[in-house]
C-alpha cells in the first residue's frame, strides 16, 4: 500500500515563503489539491516530487523519509509527475513520445482513442487538450506507484476530462493532482481533498465533506 505526504514542509522562493509548514497525505486512491493560483498546490506537487527542495519539513515515501532524494532518483523508484506545462516533447511525435513510456503503447490508445489519428504528428503542434491527453497517456504507460498531475483535464471537453477522471481513479497507485477547483468528473468519487490557501491547508476531508462545506457557505452568503 503506497502512502507519500508532506510533513511541516516550507518551501521557499527567495525572500518569500511558499509553503508554511504545510502537512498532507496521500495513501492509495485519488487525492487532491486544491486552491487557487498562489495557493501553494503546484509547489506542494513539486515538493513530492523533488523539483523543488524544502527549506523545512520532510517527504515521507512508504514511511522512509525521501526529502534528499532527487527527483531522478524518485522517477527510477516509480514516481511519476506531469507538469502542467512542457509536459510532453514537442520536437517528437506523438508515437516516439508513447514509445518513451513503452514500446507497448495500445492501453494508451484505448484510454484516449483521438489520439491514434495523431501517431506520426510532432507533440509540439498539438492543441493544449490533445498534449494533455497524451501527457496523460505517458503517465499510464508509466505504471507509476505515485503519479502526480498538475492540472490533469486542462484544455479537455467535459467528456475527455471525465473520461480522465475516471482513469486516474482506476490506477492501482497513489494518485495525487492538483486543480484549481473541484473537478465535476470527481464528484461521487472517493477522493480526499486537501484545501491550501496562501501557502497553508485550510481543510483536509473527503470529497464529499468538501462539496458539503462549500454549499452551505455558498448559502450562508447574503443574496445581492
Amino acid at each position: 500500500m503506497t502512502t507519500i505526504s508532506l510533513r511541516h514542509a516550507r518551501v521557499r522562493y527567495g525572500p518569500l515563503e511558499a509553503l508554511h509548514g504545510v502537512t498532507v497525505a496521500a495513501g492509495p486512491g485519488l487525492t487532491v489539491l486544491l486552491g487557487r493560483n498562489g495557493s501553494g498546490r503546484t509547489t506542494a506537487l513539486r515538493a513530492l516530487a523533488g523539483t523543488v527542495r524544502l527549506s523545512a519539513g520532510a517527504v515521507v515515501w512508504d514511511g522512509v523519509d525521501v526529502t534528499r532524494m532527487p527527483a531522478h532518483e524518485r522517477a527510477r523508484r516509480g514516481l511519476c509527475l506531469v507538469p502542467e506545462r512542457q509536459a510532453v516533447f514537442g520536437s517528437l511525435t506523438v508515437r516516439e513520445n508513447l514509445e518513451l513510456a513503452s514500446r507497448s503503447y495500445g492501453i494508451a490508445l484505448e484510454a484516449y482513442p483521438p489520439l491514434e489519428p495523431l501517431l506520426g504528428r510532432r507533440a509540439g503542434t498539438l492543441s493544449g487538450g490533445e498534449q494533455r491527453m497524451l501527457a496523460l497517456a505517458r503517465a499510464l504507460l508509466a505504471r507509476a506507484r505515485v503519479v502526480l498531475v498538475d492540472e490533469p483535464a486542462q484544455g479537455m471537453s467535459p467528456p475527455v476530462a471525465a473520461r480522465t477522471y475516471e482513469l486516474l481513479s482506476g490506477l492501482d497507485a497513489c494518485v495525487v493532482v492538483a486543480e484549481q477547483r473541484l473537478p465535476p468528473g470527481l464528484r461521487g468519487r472517493a477522493a480526499v481533498v486537501h484545501e491550501l490557501r496562501r501557502g497553508a491547508v485550510v481543510f483536509s476531508g473527503e470529497a464529499g465533506e468538501y462539496e458539503s462545506r462549500a454549499a452551505r457557505r455558498s448559502a450562508s452568503r447574503p443574496s445581492a
